[in-house]
């Protein structure tokens, strides 16, 4: 299903950025979670298999936001990464799927031996 943004909101205090779209839908999406999900090369590789699990990042922000075209935005984290190009399919399907790859990403870095801060 393709759906438009209508809105993005940033919450930096509470680190959750708000996306609305033209669906009705409105998903709160952490920072952490952005960034571990990041769609850039850095996070994703170069092809399957080549995915890097991020670990450390439970007090990244976002500092800013750029648009990308009529497409997408470009996240500028706290951290340094800024590489990562969000199209509003990418947002709207984290939306939609958060709470179970948030899971994976929990048992991914449980089986990575990494104790979470919090």
């Amino acid at each position: 299903m393709k759906a438009n943004v209508t809105d993005i909101t940033l919450h930096q205090q509470s680190k959750v950025l708000e996306v609305s779209f033209d669906t009705d839908e409105t998903f709160e999406l952490s920072c952490e979670f952005l960034r571990v999900f990041s769609p850039s090369a850095e996070v994703r590789g170069h092809g399957p298999g080549q995915e890097v699990l991020q670990l450390g990042k439970e007090d990244v922000n976002i500092e800013s936001i750029e648009p990308v075209g009529s497409y997408g935005i470009k996240p500028m984290f706290s951290d340094g990464h800024n590489t990562g190009i969000f199209s509003w399919d990418t947002l709207y399907e984290y939306g939609r799927e958060r709470d179970s790859m948030w899971q994976q990403y929990l048992k991914d870095v449980a089986a990575a031996g990494h104790k979470r801060k919090g």
